[in-house]
Order: structure tokens, then sequence, then C-alpha cells
């Protein structure tokens, strides 16, 4: 047992280290070479540099340590260790790779910015897959969602983060940089949703029974913004009346989900279907009217 636990560690360390050297890769000689920018902390990083003149990696440490702090201090130890790995182990493999000079793409920023979003979204995917996080503008956005704006989805406050930062950037670096990084953003969300979940259904069905189906639910509906349906269910061989509650949901969204009922309730039954198509009012959702 112990054996394959060590095998199982090890294999996620190497996992997460080829994902980070993927992405500072994207960021060392694609991005950086070509006087691009990008969003998240890296993005802020950058910007930090051009007016502070200290290499970014070290801003990034920073900006890190700022993050770390806050989160101890005001969401508890309990969040900041799904974070203080990667907020160490990813600056530091950025400050490795700039010891080596190469330039992946030159002299073409639109081919620069496709190439980099796509190192960058394969990167960021293999590290999200594994449940990791950058402990970027998603924690933020978590602290401000828990401490300032809750009825706000935290998917919204951390549009609005990497929008503040490709807004700066544009004053920093010009415009069309800026639009460049609007380019990348998209490709990059696209890419990290093929190498999480493939290239198959972009929806899932959750049908969970849990007795914290109350948190579940609060956490569906004000966290993620998704509706969930309360049914009340009886079981075959106890007889005994259960809470079922579903939700449908994104591929990312499911994994924030089964994190939560990893956190909360270890025996709860949950049911993971994929949806073809869904109609209705909501985001991936297709309005009915349209169709012929």
């Amino acid at each position: 047992m112990k054996k394959t636990n060590l095998k199982k560690l090890l294999s996620s360390f190497f996992y997460l280290v080829a994902g980070c050297i993927i992405t500072a890769f994207s960021v060392n000689y694609i991005l950086k070479p070509n006087g691009l920018i990008t969003s998240g902390v890296t993005g802020l990083a950058i910007i930090l540099e051009k007016y502070t003149n200290i290499n970014y990696s070290y801003m990034y440490y920073f900006v890190t340590l700022v993050i770390l702090i806050g989160t101890y201090l005001l969401m508890g130890k309990k969040e900041i260790m799904k974070i203080v790995f990667l907020s160490i182990l990813y600056p530091t493999v950025l400050l490795v790779m700039q010891n080596f000079e190469f330039k992946f793409v030159e002299n073409d920023l639109l081919l620069a910015s496709i190439y980099f979003s796509i190192f960058y979204g394969i990167g960021v995917g293999m590290i999200l897959r594994k449940g990791f996080s950058f402990g970027g503008t998603d924690t933020i956005a978590r602290i401000l969602n828990k401490k300032l704006f809750p009825s706000i989805n935290v998917s919204y406050i951390m549009l609005a983060l990497d929008g503040i930062i490709i807004l700066i950037s544009a004053f920093t670096f010009g415009r069309n940089i800026a639009l460049y990084s609007v380019i990348s953003q998209l490709i990059v969300t696209r890419v990290c949703d093929y190498i999480m979940f493939g290239l198959g259904t972009k929806l899932y069905k959750l049908e969970i029974i849990s007795c914290k189906y109350e948190e579940i639910s609060k956490f569906i509906m004000l966290q993620l913004g998704r509706g969930v349906t309360v049914l009340q269910i009886r079981g075959g061989y106890t007889n005994d009346e259960k809470i079922q509650i579903e939700t449908v949901c994104s591929p990312e969204q499911s994994i924030r989900i089964q994190k939560l009922i990893k956190e909360i309730d270890q025996t709860a039954f949950v049911k993971i279907l994929p949806m073809v198509s869904v109609w209705g009012r909501g985001r991936r959702f297709v309005d009915i009217n349209l169709e012929d």
C-alpha cells in the first residue's frame, strides 16, 4: 500500500514539474521575447518588471507570497496548503529556465500569441487536471468572494481581475499587445479544456446524494453560479428517505464540486453523466427558441 502511494506521489510530482516546465517554456521563450503579455499573476509580474526593473520571476515570487499570506490570514491553513507547492515550484522553474537563451518564435506577434497559448494551455491544463492551483487570480477571487462580494460568482470576480490586468497592460505596453492577450486568453481556455477533459462533451449532469446537500447546494449556486434541483428520494434496500441534488455544469466546475465533496463528505454518492445538449437559459445551454 505504501509503495503504491509513493508511486502515485512521484507520478503526480513529475506530472506537475512537466506542467511547470511547459508553462515556463511558453513564458520565457515565446511570450517575453516577443514583448507579449498575459493575464493572471504572470501578466502582473511582467507589468511590475516594467516599472521596477526587477526580474519578473522575482516579482512572481513576491506577488504569490502576498497571496499566500493573505490566504492564510483570511481563508485559513487548509486553503494555503492547496497552493503553497506550486507557488514555490513554478517561479523557481521560471528562474532556472531563464539561464538558457532560446526563442521559439520571432518577428510574428500573431504566431507567437497562438503558440504561447497552446503551450501555456497545455501546461496549465496538466496542473489543473491534478487538482492543484497556481494560487493566482482564482485564489484572490475566492478571498474577495468570501470577504467582500459573497453575492457575486467567483468566476465573474476572476474575470474582472484578469480584465483589470489586461487593461493595465494596455497602458503599459500598448493597445495592440493587450488585444493579443485577449486572443491568447481565449485559446488558453480552450486548450485547457481539451487537456483536462478531452475532446468530448463539455457539459456534465451531476446527481449527488449527501447529508451535506445544503452546503454543496450553496457552493454550486453561489460559488459556481449554477442552478440546483433538490429531490426527495427513497433507498430501495434501506427504505430510508434521502435528499438528492442535481446540477448541470462544465467539466472544470465538476472537478471543483468533486474537491468540495472530498473535503466535507467522503461518504457521498455521486453520478456524473455526460450531456449531449441542454436547452434552457444559462452558460453553454442552447436557447430552445433558436432550434429549428
